[in-house]
């Protein structure tokens, strides 16, 4: 390799960062002194100060961390009117890992919400010099998602699906189209590139600067040198900050550490958990080409290279995230600012490797430094966002998975929203820091599994893939049983759960390697657990479901339970109830079954990466009294659930009591014995549709009630089954989940629930009110079953979830999942559409819009019609199965 200087081994003083940076717009070191930082008029008079100046005595919420993430926050409390904001950063300001950020704002997200995020900053850094003054580097150069195989050009396709519904500009184009658009790169190993006109970079310390001085400007106190020993609080409520140059009163606290947030967390007097880890992250400065290149020439993203690159002072900067990455910080805090670390050459050779293929002529490039610099990760590679369960006005905005700079503005802005109004005006529930619980902040746990995280950032991800490490973190009393039988397993909330049960003699390798954005292996097989479920009976251990018991001494649990929930729960003992628990807007918080086992108790069944959130949306409500208490006893139980016509034989046999409809109806709950085991919940329900039974089994009978389960039901056929088969029979029978289907911003009245309202009460429970409103001007979106024509299961691709939905040819909605119906022999998608709005106005939706409409459902690009229905296909499985008998006749008549 000809290099005029040198690419590998020989680079420049880490003392000459600070210089290149400076270009960007950083301070030199000591230049800042400690004290209050306001505004640009204020500066210079500043930096003269010697005394520091006092920290307030009180304040209505303090935030720290002065980087691009906490001076975000407070720039968009103060623009929503919020006084007494008192912003602190241990050192300087933006002398974190904004210093060092790559400056690279790009709407090519995994998930809708952060691709909304990310526009939104687009947007407001594109405007923050004209609103500040201050010259932020804002040049919209576009990017290029870079694909060097079929299945990556299929990811960006979905991904320019997704942008189309959100009106983000981008096309899908050629490689000889990429050639046009950047000079450097060479395409000969390339299928195709996604073009994003929109995508921009900037000056990430200027970014903050603006932010900071707009902050000041509306009267934001900005102190430097100031570091948060500890959080105080009273009754689970924050009541002031305790830092080392003195206390100050809050009503609010925002954690905005980035690498310190974990440890900050942990130094409040009720431990916040804060999951997150360091990792070091590298990339490198070269000096001018010999043809500079523009300021405007794109970003490039060549995921399947593990790269990207950017335009910098004429010549390039470029970073990476390697498959073999260096975690740090485990020990706990190390430093007061990210200064940059040790370069690692040898570490950095194969991003460098992939540079120089992708863009041969930077051979004769000059380097100007390795950077090395940390970034904080998160268990699932997104961000920690809201309110921290069990304290109330402690909220976090942190770990940002490297995209702090294209997050910041719009995580901001909805973080400020929550805190205003109680809620952001986007479904943030993919980001709410209450997915996670205390499980996950192990640090072993988190130092592994962030060096699985950071990879996967440029990984190829296809549907239902699962995180290898930090694995068996909870697991059932039948785990190892099930494991023998061939399950396979997927994790949720830290929970293993088996996806489907593997058949003796199959290739048990290829089945797991198993990617694809087509017909999966694992079809077969979950067929055949399917059909089972319809004719014989299966067994699938459900116990990752939340589980909760409200007790109280007199009707308190029932009063706070008909408050919080849109059903009526005022039943008879034994009887269950699905209901929804909504918030003001009447959105989905939870949706839930409840049982009342006796006149003052309550057993809840929530989903399972609902354990925390269910959690802290009931504490929240609950009156401080004595006499009503709430216990999870999620771990006391094994749940497995019975589904099939012949549940009832096994049970009946197993119980001696009679388990048909007229002697046990439906959604009903017994105390039973079964087996040898007493005490045993058996309710009919099964979250499906089909007939059978849940059993709730205390945890030291689980083994038993399973073994005996297996060994009568082998007479009846029984088989277990997995969740795979669950999703599929669930979807077919038109059934919404939380966090998938129903969210925060879901009333039942859009999903067909309106006969789970207790509309002909008086009880005034929560989001009543806008219900009756809702009811009253009608709904501007339904949620629909959308089941597939002219699609090939075989060869054509298959949709997941989030595709585009077209009514008549114009976009009106999107899919929030989907799954193959092995009943219909179609796929079938559950989604939500909207008619076009009438002078701005959402128009209602009407039986007629759905009914009369040609649909298309997007996948990838291509376009496939699909039959619309409001309900369930209860008649559907009836004429499929007439139009099957129909076919065979003709062929026997026809041989």
């Amino acid at each position: 390799m000809h290099c005029s200087c040198v690419w590998s081994s020989r680079a420049l003083s880490p003392a000459l960062l600070p210089r290149l940076l400076s270009h960007a717009g950083c301070w030199a070191p000591g230049t800042k002194p400690r004290g209050i930082w306001s505004s640009p008029r204020r500066l210079a008079s500043a930096v003269e100060t010697t005394q520091p100046i006092p920290l307030p005595s009180q304040a209505r919420v303090v935030i720290c961390g002065g980087g691009i993430v906490g001076t975000s926050v407070a720039y968009h409390l103060a623009k929503l009117g919020w006084t007494e904001i008192v912003l602190l950063e241990q050192g300087r300001l933006g002398a974190g890992t904004t210093r060092l950020c790559a400056g690279i704002v790009s709407v090519a997200k995994p998930i809708s919400i952060e691709c909304k995020m990310a526009d939104y900053s687009n947007s407001l850094y594109e405007h923050l010099e004209e609103e500040t003054g201050v010259k932020t580097g804002y040049v919209k150069t576009g990017s290029l998602c870079l694909a060097q195989n079929q299945d990556r050009f299929l990811s960006l396709k979905r991904l320019a699906s997704r942008l189309n519904v959100m009106g983000i500009p981008c096309n899908v184009i050629k490689p000889k189209e990429v050639s046009k658009l950047h000079p450097l790169v060479n395409i000969h190993d390339l299928v195709g590139a996604l073009h994003l006109p929109g995508d921009a970079v900037v000056s990430p310390p200027d970014v903050n600067h603006a932010l900071a001085t707009a902050a000041a400007g509306h009267g934001v106190q900005i102190h430097e040198r100031t570091t948060v020993n500890h959080v105080m609080m009273e009754k689970g409520h924050v009541t002031a900050v305790e830092t080392d140059r003195g206390a100050i009163e809050c009503e609010y606290f925002v954690n905005c550490a980035g690498q310190w947030a974990y440890e900050l967390g942990q130094a409040s007097e009720t431990k916040v958990s804060v999951p997150l880890h360091g990792c070091e992250h590298f990339y490198l400065l070269s000096k001018p080409l010999p043809e500079p290149l523009q300021p405007s020439t794109p970003v490039v993203m060549d995921m399947d290279g593990r790269i990207y690159v950017r335009a910098w002072q004429g010549g390039v900067l470029s970073g990476g995230f390697e498959k073999n990455p260096k975690p740090i910080f485990t020990e706990g805090r190390n430093q007061l600012e990210i200064q940059t670390m040790q370069e690692d050459w040898d570490h950095f050779e194969p991003m460098l490797s992939a540079l120089l293929r992708r863009m041969p002529e930077l051979e004769v490039c000059e380097i100007q430094q390795l950077v090395n610099c940390p970034e904080s990760f998160t268990p699932d590679m997104r961000c920690l966002m809201g309110e921290t369960p069990g304290v109330h006005g402690y909220f976090v905005l942190a770990g940002m998975n490297a995209s702090g700079l294209a997050f910041a503005g719009g995580a901001g802005k909805y973080l400020a929203e929550w805190m205003t109004y109680g809620y952001p005006t986007a479904n943030v529930w993919p980001l709410d820091i209450k997915r996670f619980g205390n499980l996950q902040s192990s640090r072993t746990f988190l130092r592994h599994r962030v060096m699985e995280v950071m990879p996967l950032l440029y990984n190829l991800k296809v549907p239902r893939w699962d995180f290898q490490t930090g694995r068996q973190l909870r697991t059932s009393p039948l785990y190892d049983r099930l494991d023998t039988q061939g399950a396979r397993w997927m994790e949720k909330h830290g929970f293993e759960r088996a996806k489907y049960f593997i058949p003796a003699g199959k290739d048990l390798l290829s089945l797991d390697a198993s990617k694809t954005f087509y017909k999966p292996d694992w079809f077969d097989i979950v067929g055949a657990e399917v059909k089972c479920c319809k004719e014989a009976v299966c067994v699938i251990d459900m116990s990752s479901f939340t589980k909760f018991e409200l007790t109280s001494t007199d009707d308190q649990a029932l009063a706070l339970l008909q408050h919080l929930c849109a059903n009526d729960l005022d039943v008879p003992v034994g009887h269950i109830v699905h209901t929804g628990m909504l918030n003001e807007r009447g959105g989905y918080e939870n949706d839930c079954s409840v049982v009342r086992v006796k006149k003052n108790s309550f057993f809840i069944i929530s989903p399972t990466d609902q354990q925390v959130h269910c959690w802290s949306w009931l504490k929240k409500h609950m009156p401080d009294d004595p006499q009503l208490h709430l216990e999870d006893v999620s771990w006391k139980y094994t749940a497995l659930n019975l589904i099939g016509p012949r549940a009832m034989d096994v049970l009946g046999e197993l119980s001696y009591v009679s388990m048909t409809p007229e002697h046990f109806p439906s959604l009903f709950c017994k105390e039973m014995s079964v087996g040898y085991a007493n005490g045993i919940r058996v309710m009919s329900m099964t979250h499906t549709g089909e007939p059978g039974f849940m059993l709730y089994i205390p945890i030291e009978y689980a083994l038993h009630v399973y073994n005996e389960v297996m060994s009568v039901g082998q007479k009846y056929g029984i088989r277990n089954a997995g969740y795979y088969a669950l999703r599929s029979l669930r979807i077919e029978k038109f059934f919404a989940f939380w966090g998938q289907d129903l969210d925060p911003f879901t009333t039942p009245l859009e999903c067909g629930r309106e006969f789970r309202v207790k509309f002909d009460t008086d009880i005034d429970f929560l989001g009543r009110a806008s219900l009756l409103h809702q009811r009253q001007e009608g709904v501007s979106r339904r949620f629909i079953m959308l089941v597939l024509e002219d699609h090939d299961t075989e060869l054509d691709l298959w949709p997941w979830w989030g595709e585009p939905i077209y009514r008549n040819g114009e976009l009106c909605g999107t899919t929030t999942s989907s799954a193959y119906s092995y009943t219909l022999e179609r796929h079938v998608c559950l989604g939500f559409v909207s008619p076009p709005s009438l002078d701005g106005s959402p128009a209602a939706v009407t039986p007629d819009f759905i009914n009369r409409g040609d649909y298309e459902v997007d996948i990838a690009g291509q376009r496939y019609p699909a039959k619309a229905k409001l309900y369930p296909f209860s008649s559907l499985f009836a004429q499929q199965r007439r139009r099957k008998d129909e076919m065979e006749l003709s062929n026997f008549q026809g041989k």
